[in-house]
């Protein structure tokens, strides 16, 4: 014989109660997770953002050093370079000076009759060495004439001396050297194709030539970017 229990009106109040307050705090603890996860990813998010903004700002403040840079590094070797042209320009400068006033002052050496007569006969032997011939012709100038005819006495007898061989030595009077020349001679062989130009002004060039880089030494001193010389 079965029996039922009804449950009174308190009894069931109290258990709408508890499923309430179950039901309530189920809701609780689950909008607590969706507000924990939604906290972790706006962390995330965050962290995220700042990151990249980070990287942008670092980006960009590179490119701006790196831009700073290259155009510090541009002005400064322009500024090098100009500088080193300026310099490089006033040694020129000098060096010029220094050459034009050894051609002004080599009018000066055939006022001394002596010496230039001297002189013009190591002139006139280095040509003879040079051309080894029999017969040859010296040109000079008009107004030099006197002191080169004994300086042509003096060279074949030196020549004769050292090579034991005599030479005909005379001045090619149809084509002087140019009475604006400073002095010095022309040795002439070949038949008048060979000429060895031993003339100031010839000579002066030859030492401007090759002497430069001494000069350059001595006044200015060594050249520290220069790894090879002659």
């Amino acid at each position: 014989m079965s029996q039922n229990h009804a449950l009174s009106d308190d009894q069931v109040a109290g258990e709408l109660k508890k499923m309430t307050a179950f039901i309530r705090q189920e809701a609780l603890e689950k909008a607590k997770e969706i507000q924990i996860k939604a906290d972790e990813e706006f962390a995330i998010e965050k962290s995220k953002l700042v990151r990249q903004e980070t990287s942008s700002i670092d980006t960009q403040y590179d490119k701006k050093f790196k831009q700073a840079s290259m155009s510090q590094q541009i002005t400064r070797s322009t500024l090098a370079n100009k500088t080193r042209l300026k310099v490089l320009s006033a040694r020129q400068a000098l060096l010029d000076d220094l050459f034009e006033k050894a051609s002004k002052e080599l009018g000066g050496v055939t006022k001394d009759k002596g010496k230039y007569q001297e002189i013009s006969k190591n002139l006139i032997l280095e040509g003879l060495y040079a051309l080894s011939e029999d017969d040859v012709q010296v040109r000079a100038r008009k107004a030099d004439y006197d002191i080169i005819k004994k300086s042509i006495e003096d060279a074949k007898k030196t020549y004769k001396e050292t090579t034991g061989r005599e030479i005909k030595i005379t001045i090619d009077e149809q084509d002087p050297l140019a009475e604006g020349s400073y002095g010095g001679v022309s040795v002439v062989g070949g038949h008048g194709k060979i000429d060895i130009n031993n003339t100031f002004e010839e000579r002066l060039r030859l030492l401007q030539t090759e002497a430069l880089p001494s000069f350059r030494m001595t006044l200015f001193g060594k050249n520290e970017n220069r790894r090879f010389y002659d």
